[in-house]
Formats: structure tokens, C-alpha cells, sequence
């Protein structure tokens, strides 16, 4: 292979990690067909493939694949129409249909797929992993970790998903200002599970996975933009502090860095001030949720210069409030901890092993994992050990992997 080969190679790489979502978004629009529309992509990407290296770069390499991905799908529509003439009729309105590629217009078709696959016809889970499987590309696998579920469990979803929205003629449109608050809770749910599966990578061997993360906030900046309700800017608010402390998260090796033993010079003050006025805004509304509660937590961790200047008590108070409007297990393991900080690590342990006797999060590594530092910090060594090596078996990630163990020898 020659130097400008590979250069095409890596170029063309590049390319489909960063638009071929978009891409998918706009045949799906054009071709309103799901699995028509992967088809189209994919044809898309190999016609790139061979013709990319022999005649250049093209001026406008995303409309040059929705242009390409749409005219490989009429020519498949053509040669089907053999066994099934009514796509003949199809293929024919595609081809009339030819329109002048709009960048502004490209990037709304992400909206509208999100709103789509959040659409109430459809159940709460399969929307989460329609999103994420479509907007985001997410995996099967990596979605059912996602949702401690199965990966057969969530391919079934995905596929009775997109048959309800062909069979029901569900529209492809971001809903009128009227319909939007009605189907924001769903859409904001998916962004920040989304978000999550960047900020802390269920599986791999990176800590973080920031094509994810920033897309979620990306999506997030739309939202506000489009509907500033107070909980859209309370999940942006979140987001954007999360994604401050992103460069303090890991070490130069990859390892996994706890809040605790942060540089937080590190940490990045314009997301945190961003961050900070969006909680601002939210609050003053009075008619904010849980997302803008949870803000408000990561935002008394970042007002703390050090870890000893931390409010435990106001975050301890918060969490009062979030387990009031929007109880949750996850919630109430985070709550321990809070708790453990406050008053010493016994009092967190108390509500652990609660939660453990009615059998909560049983296959959710960090449980045993906030268990274990907890006993650790006891002098609880057999405990911290045991509750480790749990912690251990369910976790998927390599840097979390390496964490554990070094805690395991270090006891």
C-alpha cells in the first residue's frame, strides 16, 4: 500500500467515525426505511472505498455519501422490483425526489432521528436502544450492558422497534413547540444514557469513550437551543461538569484516577462556569427535576478546591432531595457513599449491606466495589478483599479491571 493509500485509508476511517451517523440520519429521512438506509450507508462507504483513492477527496465528502448511499438504494429498490413491482413506484419517487444536499439540513436529521426513535408509540426500552443503536452506533452488546440486560434481548427490541415505525408510518420530523414537552422526557433519558456510555465506558480498554460523551452534549446544546425547558439545561448542566473533570479521569497509562486523587488544576473551568449558570437558570425556573438536581451534586464537587473543602453535607442533603423525586437504587448506593463521607465509612456500609439484603444491584460491580473501599477503610481487609474480587468478576472494563486489582494487592 502507498504512502497516500494509507492516508486515504486513515482519511476514510476518520470519515466514518465522525459522520457516518449523520450520514445514516439523512438516508433515513430520504429512504424512510431503517434497514434501507444501513444498506445505503454501507453501499456508500464501499463505493468511497474504491473511488476515493483513484479520484481524490471529494470537496464535500458527507453530501457525496448521502448522494451515493441514496442512488445505490433506488438502484436496489430497481433490481427487487423484479419480484415486487410496487417498488418500482418507490424507486421512481426517490428519483423525482432528488434534492440539493444542505449542510444545516443534514445536521437537523440527527434531531429528527432522535425524536423518532424516541417516539411514544414505542416502549421506553426499545427507544433507549433504537438511539443508541442508530444515533449513536452503539453495539448490541455494548447497549445490553447499558441496560444490564442481554444482547438477544436487545436485538429483539431494535427489530420490533423499526417494524413499528414502518408499519405505523411513524413521521420522521422533530414534533411541533406544542407536542415537544410531552416527548422530552424520553429524549433526555436517551441523551444522558448516551452520555454515560461515554463518561464511563461499559466495556473496553479506555476509561471514557469522548466520541460518545461529546455527541450526547452535542445533541444536549441542540436541545436547549431548541427548548429551553429546565430540565434539558439541568442534563446539559450535568453533562458539561462531568465532562469538565475528563482530563483528570485517567493517568498517562490509562488508569482509572478517583475523584479524591485529582489534579484539579486539571479540570475544565469553562465547562464548570458553563455548567454552573445552566443550574443557575434551572433552578430559577422552580419547576426542575432529577437532572438538575444531580447537576447541582457534581457542582458542589466542583466549587471544592481540594477534596477536604468538600460540602458533604449539602451534597448529603441533595441526595435527599433526588431520592424524593426520583428514587432508584443507583441513586441510593451514591447516597451511601455521600453518607460514609459525612459520617464515616460505618454508617455508608449500613445502608451497602441493607441494600444488599434485599437483594439491589446484584450484578452491579460498583456496589461491591463502593462496598469494599468502605470495608478498606474499616480495617474490614477479608471484607474489602471478598467485596473486591466480586467487583472484579461483574466489571467489563480494562482500566477498571486494573484498578481492582492493584486495591486486591495492595490489601
Amino acid at each position: 500500500m502507498t504512502d497516500a493509500n494509507r492516508h486515504m485509508q486513515q482519511t476514510l476511517e476518520t470519515i466514518y467515525r465522525t459522520e457516518s451517523r449523520r450520514v445514516l440520519a439523512t438516508l433515513i429521512r430520504l429512504l424512510g426505511d431503517f434497514d434501507l438506509a444501513e444498506e445505503a450507508l454501507h453501499d456508500a462507504f464501499s463505493a468511497a472505498m474504491d473511488q476515493w483513492p483513484r479520484d481524490g477527496l471529494p470537496d464535500n465528502p458527507r453530501a457525496w455519501l448521502v448522494s451515493t448511499g441514496r442512488f445505490k438504494a433506488i438502484d436496489q429498490l430497481r433490481r427487487r422490483a423484479r419480484f415486487d413491482t410496487s417498488l418500482e413506484d418507490v424507486a421512481d419517487r426517490l428519483d423525482e425526489e432528488a434534492e440539493e444536499m444542505d449542510n444545516e439540513n443534514i445536521e437537523d436529521d440527527r434531531l429528527r432521528l432522535v425524536f423518532t426513535c424516541c417516539h411514544p408509540s414505542l416502549s421506553p426500552d426499545a427507544q433507549v436502544a433504537l438511539t443508541l443503536r442508530e444515533v449513536c452506533d452503539l453495539t448490541t452488546e455494548e447497549i445490553a450492558r447499558a441496560f444490564l440486560t442481554s444482547a438477544p434481548t436487545v436485538a429483539q427490541r431494535i427489530v420490533r422497534a423499526k417494524a413499528k415505525i414502518r408499519d405505523a408510518r411513524i413521521p420522521y420530523e422533530v414534533p411541533a413547540p406544542a407536542q415537544l414537552p410531552e416527548r422530552l422526557d424520553s429524549v433526555l433519558h436517551v441523551i444522558y444514557l448516551v452520555f454515560n456510555e461515554g463518561y464511563s465506558a461499559s466495556t473496553g480498554n479506555a476509561v471514557t469513550r469522548h466520541d460518545l460523551s461529546a455527541e450526547a452534549i452535542r445533541l444536549g446544546r441542540l436541545l436547549v437551543e431548541l427548548l429551553p425547558e429546565s430540565e434539558a439545561m439541568g442534563l446539559l448542566a450535568l453533562m458539561l461538569l462531568h465532562d469538565s473533570r475528563r482530563h483528570a479521569r485517567m493517568s498517562a497509562d490509562g488508569d482509572l484516577i478517583l475523584l479524591d486523587e485529582q489534579d484539579r488544576s486539571l479540570w475544565d473551568r469553562q465547562l464548570i462556569a458553563e455548567g454552573s449558570e445552566l443550574i443557575t437558570r434551572s433552578l430559577s425556573s422552580r419547576r426542575f427535576g432529577p437532572y438538575t438536581i444531580q447537576a447541582a451534586i457534581v457542582g458542589v464537587h466542583a466549587e471544592a478546591t481540594t477534596p477536604a473543602e468538600t460540602d458533604w453535607h449539602e451534597i448529603v442533603g441533595l441526595y435527599d432531595l433526588l431520592l424524593r423525586v426520583a428514587p432508584s437504587p443507583v441513586v441510593e448506593l451514591n447516597r451511601a457513599v455521600a453518607v460514609a463521607m459525612r459520617d464515616g465509612p460505618e454508617a455508608g456500609l449500613t445502608i451497602i449491606d441493607d441494600m444488599i439484603g434485599k437483594g439491589e444491584l446484584k450484578d452491579y460491580h460498583l456496589l461491591y466495589s463502593a462496598r469494599a473501599d468502605l470495608c478498606r477503610r474499616l480495617g474490614r481487609h477479608q471484607d474489602a478483599k471478598t467485596a473486591y474480587e466480586q467487583a472484579l468478576k461483574l466489571t467489563k472494563q480494562e482500566p477498571e479491571r486494573r484498578f481492582l486489582e492493584r486495591r486486591i494487592a495492595a490489601l
